[in-house]
């Protein structure tokens, strides 16, 4: 009972946090830039165009929020959840030259990406839609989450090429000039 209620409790913090960043860019909710702000910096992280990356990024943040708070298709959510977050904090390293947070880098979503896999290697406890559908099990199994985490790296790393490829001196002067 101790550990369903630990990922409960992650479970329900992760699809906070991610509901949270998603509404920030959508809606301007918790104090966010909305979604004329969330293009400006989608466009100053290299990925173009920024409006539709923001609105991508919110809705993929919004799926995994969903699955990852109810614990349903808990892989998915894995997948969707760190692979979005391994491109905020790739791209965020990448802008800044820092993996600091303080620095404008990427710390903060890559240690969310990092707890969101683990949830795809625990599984989403008993305490789940996937538990009550017998699932929960399977879930756990230690392949499931790693092929979650694989799909999150392999669809990440297309973002992540764009980023590096945009952010590069040579591109930006041409972008500018």
């Amino acid at each position: 009972m101790g550990p369903d209620i630990g990922l409960l409790v992650v479970r329900a913090l992760l699809g906070f946090v991610l509901f949270a960043h998603a509404t920030q860019k959508l809606l301007g909710w918790f104090h966010g830039p909305g979604l004329g702000g969330a293009t400006t910096v989608f466009e100053a992280l290299g990925q173009r165009p920024g409006r539709r990356m923001a609105v991508l990024a919110s809705l993929c943040e919004l799926v995994a929020a969903v699955l990852l708070a109810l614990g349903i298709a808990t892989p998915v959510g894995v997948a969707v959840g760190t692979g979005t977050m391994l491109v905020a904090g790739a791209a965020s390293t990448m802008r800044s030259g820092s993996r600091w947070n303080t620095g404008g880098g990427g710390e903060y979503p890559l240690v969310l990406a990092v707890v969101v896999a683990t949830v795809g290697f625990t599984g989403p406890g008993g305490y789940s839609v996937d538990a009550v559908l017998g699932l929960a099990t399977l879930e756990a199994d230690v392949r499931v989450g790693a092929i979650a985490a694989a799909v999150a790296i392999v669809v990440a790393a297309f973002p992540i090429a764009r980023t590096r490829r945009e952010l590069r001196p040579e591109t930006r002067v041409a972008r500018t000039g």
